[in-house]
C-alpha cells in the first residue's frame, strides 16, 4: 500500500503505486494514477483525469489537473499527463486540456516548475525544462526541450518556444521564439544566442558554430525570412541542428521573434 498520511484524503479509485507517499492534508481524486517512487507533500490536490509518471516530486500547496480557465469549457473528460522526474514546488499550478485544444496538457520528464508558476491548459513542455517563479504560460503554448524561463515572465497563447531557448526575466513573449536564442523585454526580443546553455546540453564547437551562422543569416543579414531560409537551406542544411531550427520556422504560425 502507498504511504498516505492519515488526514490525506484519497479517493478509492485513485491508483496510486505502493511506493507513493502521500502527506499531510492532500486531496487526490478517482481518475488521478501516480507512478511508483512520486512524493506528494502537504496540502497539495490533485484533481480530474491526471497522470503522473515515476518519481514526480510535489510539493505544499500546488494544484495539479484541475479545470482549465477557459470559459468554453464545459466539462469535457480531459486530462493532464505528465512523465518522469518532474518538480513541482510551492503553489504551482497545472491545468488540465480542454476539448477544443485537443484534450489534454502534457508534460514531458525532468522539468522543475517554479514556486508560484502556471502553466494553462492544452499546453505542451517538452524535457528538461525550467519555468521560473511567478511566469506563466497561457494555453496552447508548447515548449520544446530544454527550454529555461526566468522568473515573472509571460508567454501568450498559441506560442511556440524552440529547444533550448532562454526566456529572460520579465519578458513578455507574444510571437515564436526560434530555437537556440535568447530573447528578453516587453515585447520579447531577440538578444543573441544561448550559447552557454548549448555547451551545457554537450553541443560541440561545430555545431555552436553553426548554429550562430544560422543566426546571423536569419536576424542579421539585411535578407527577408524567405530569402534567408533559401540561404539557409543551401548553406548550412543537412545538420540537425539547423535543419530543426529550418522545421521550427517552417511551422511557425504566430510569426518569429526577430
Amino acid at each position: 500500500m502507498a504511504q498516505v498520511h492519515p488526514t490525506a484524503v484519497v479517493h478509492p479509485d485513485a491508483r496510486l503505486h505502493e511506493t507513493v507517499e502521500v502527506g499531510p492534508y492532500s486531496i487526490i481524486g478517482p481518475q488521478v494514477t501516480i507512478g511508483a517512487g512520486s512524493r506528494v507533500g502537504p496540502h497539495v490536490v490533485i484533481e480530474g483525469r491526471t497522470t503522473l509518471g515515476e518519481r514526480n516530486r510535489i510539493f505544499q500547496f500546488a494544484s495539479v489537473g484541475a479545470d482549465p480557465q477557459d470559459l468554453k469549457y464545459a466539462g469535457e473528460d480531459t486530462e493532464l499527463v505528465l512523465g518522469d522526474d518532474n518538480q513541482i514546488r510551492e503553489f504551482v499550478s497545472l491545468h488540465k486540456g480542454t476539448a477544443g485544444g485537443g484534450g489534454a496538457t502534457r508534460v514531458g520528464s525532468g522539468n522543475l516548475f517554479m514556486a508560484n508558476c502556471h502553466v494553462a491548459h492544452d499546453c505542451v513542455v517538452g524535457n528538461g525544462c525550467r519555468i521560473g517563479n511567478g511566469s506563466a504560460l497561457a494555453g496552447h503554448v508548447t515548449m520544446e526541450d530544454h527550454v529555461i524561463i526566468s522568473g515573472l515572465a509571460a508567454v501568450h497563447q498559441f506560442t511556440r518556444l524552440g529547444k533550448h531557448a532562454f526566456i529572460s526575466g520579465g519578458a513578455m513573449v507574444t510571437m515564436d521564439i526560434p530555437p537556440y536564442a535568447t530573447a528578453q523585454g516587453d515585447r520579447a526580443e531577440l538578444v543573441g544566442l544561448n550559447t552557454v546553455g548549448l555547451e551545457r546540453s554537450g553541443f560541440s564547437k561545430e555545431q555552436i558554430e553553426r548554429v550562430k551562422e544560422a543566426h546571423r543569416i536569419l536576424f542579421r543579414s539585411k535578407l527577408t525570412l524567405q530569402e534567408a531560409m533559401v540561404r539557409l537551406r543551401a548553406e548550412l542544411a543537412g545538420h540537425s541542428e539547423v535543419d530543426h531550427l529550418i522545421q521550427f520556422i517552417q511551422q511557425s504560425k504566430r510569426g518569429l521573434t526577430r
